[in-house]
């Protein structure tokens, strides 16, 4: 504006000026509001600094953040990921995606999330200890998968069980071997056992399509036909 004044640019600076201030007020309570743990207020003020400020990593990462904080995981990846571009050797925000896949039981976008963490930095100790149980659980799900194709239902309870030992602090890894355990019970004309896990299932998911469908299978075995 110093440089070159004319009436058009003057107008458009002073806009700017006037833009820039209202976003720095906005970023201030979005900080309060963070640090008072009302995420919703600071989600919502972050909705509206980004629609400017489109490319700033920190204020996504902040956002994302408060998603996570709400109980909304999904949300926090798709600002993470962004970061991850914007921001780079963003381990952290790499990290955190493959955290969230994990916690929401998609084992495989966790580990292929995880490995592009240690690509940046292959002595991370908070990705490399995520990778090796990662990598671990998904290696006995194919292998109980492989089994199952194979029609060894036996050795893939065997495998299922071990994913239950391997990861027992979240239950979704449990929820899901239960349910293929569930079909593997019913496939070996197991029938009263087919039945009793795959109830297990329904009490935690009543509308699991496979359960349902695995203990109908188990019902008609014991010529159970009204159930």
């Amino acid at each position: 504006l110093k440089s070159n004044p004319s009436n058009n640019e003057e107008k458009e600076a002073q806009t700017q000026l006037t833009k820039s201030d209202e976003l720095q007020r906005l970023h201030s309570q979005a900080i309060s509001a963070y640090q008072e743990e009302d995420y919703e207020a600071a989600i919502s003020l972050l909705d509206d600094i980004l629609a400017v400020c489109v490319w700033d990593a920190e204020l996504r990462e902040l956002r994302a953040e408060c998603y996570i904080k709400e109980g909304e995981p999904g949300k926090a990846i798709s600002d993470l990921k962004a970061a991850a571009k914007l921001k780079s050797d963003n381990t952290e925000a790499f990290y955190k995606i493959s955290r969230i896949y994990y916690q929401l039981g998609d084992h495989e976008l966790s580990l292929s999330e995880v490995r592009e963490c240690l690509k940046l930095d292959q002595d991370h100790k908070q990705c490399f200890s995520l990778y090796k149980q990662v990598k671990k659980l998904n290696k006995q799900i194919e292998s109980a998968e492989e089994f199952i194709r194979e029609g060894r239902y036996e050795d893939a309870i065997n495998k299922y069980d071990s994913v239950m030992k391997t990861e027992p602090d979240v239950p979704i890894y449990a929820t899901r071997a239960k349910e293929r355990i569930c079909h593997c019970l019913s496939k070996n004309q197991q029938a009263t056992e087919a039945i009793k896990v795959c109830t297990e299932v329904l009490q935690l998911e009543p509308d699991n399509v496979n359960a349902l469908k695995d203990r109908a299978e188990a019902y008609l075995l014991e010529d159970l036909y009204e159930q």
